[in-house]
């Protein structure tokens, strides 16, 4: 049996807090979740532990330069990406939407890895713990859910031994 490494790969995040600050700097995603600290490397070269309880949202972001909330926070018709389709609302009354992958047991999480509705924006992708939310509300689903083929009817056996004679 193999066993697949984690990623060693740090992604650029802008990391939000509760108290609207923000951090930037390096984050390996496959760590999200797994603690209840956030490792961060600053743009300083600096190791930071955030707690997790202190963070709104870590945002997934190309450059540090250009601003890191999305442009638009709900979706302006029916997303075309598969998954659900969610509205999220934080404890302090702010509201996004976005696709979360069709995966309970990724809902059970720590956080929630949500798709935001603005896809040319400087965020790719946030992560959202589940103590800076007040509301998770599913608004659709998304994508062709995946069909088990039927099970085919059995010949007909008095039928066949007519022909085999």
């Amino acid at each position: 049996m193999k066993i697949r490494s984690s990623a060693s790969t740090n992604k650029k995040v802008v990391v939000q807090l509760l108290n609207r600050k923000t951090v930037k700097g390096y984050l390996n995603p496959v760590e999200l979740g797994a603690t209840s600290v956030l490792n961060l490397l600053t743009t300083d070269g600096e190791h930071k532990e955030i707690a997790l309880g202190e963070v709104k949202c870590v945002y997934f972001v190309k450059e540090f330069r250009d601003a890191f909330e999305p442009e638009r926070k709900a979706f302006l018709s029916r997303p075309k990406l598969d998954g659900l389709w969610v509205r999220l609302k934080f404890k302090d009354e702010d509201e996004i939407e976005g696709i979360v992958a069709n995966d309970l047991l990724e809902l059970l999480d720590s956080g929630v890895q949500l798709t935001p509705p603005d896809l040319h924006g400087n965020s790719l992708r946030l992560f959202i713990p589940r103590t800076a939310l007040s509301e998770l509300r599913v608004l659709g689903v998304v994508g062709a859910a995946k069909h088990t083929p039927r099970a085919t009817k059995a010949p007909m056996t008095g039928q066949a031994e007519l022909f085999h004679e």
